[in-house]
């Protein structure tokens, strides 16, 4: 796997992250008037980086296996919990942290081989 593949493997995480970042907050407190522009800006972004993500990982997938590449989904979870927690405030308990670290294990030792 070349380290350009491995690059896009792992930007492909973070646009999505990004996308489900920028649509949980465009659809948080919706029950209360908004300006209608904030709530689109953050549902156009949002779908703008999900399909980044989208055309980026079916053409990661037409050119590499896809035992190479699919560990690098497991970066999502991690990235969401550390994004969720740093810019929406969400609490995080140690088990989370503990998840964390067993996961970015375990990818590391899938992709090494």
């Amino acid at each position: 796997m070349t380290s350009l593949a491995i690059f896009f493997c792992v930007a492909c995480q973070f646009f999505l992250v990004g996308g489900q970042l920028f649509l949980k907050r465009a659809m948080h407190g919706t029950d209360r008037p908004r300006p209608k522009g904030e709530v689109a800006r953050g549902l156009f972004l949002g779908i703008f980086l999900q399909s980044l993500w989208f055309f980026i990982w079916l053409n990661l997938l037409k050119d590499n296996n896809l035992s190479h590449i699919f560990p690098f989904e497991g970066l999502n979870p991690v990235l969401l919990v550390l994004a969720a927690w740093l810019f929406l405030k969400e609490r995080m308990t140690v088990d989370s942290w503990i998840g964390i670290l067993l996961i970015c294990g375990g990818i590391f030792l899938v992709s090494a081989s």
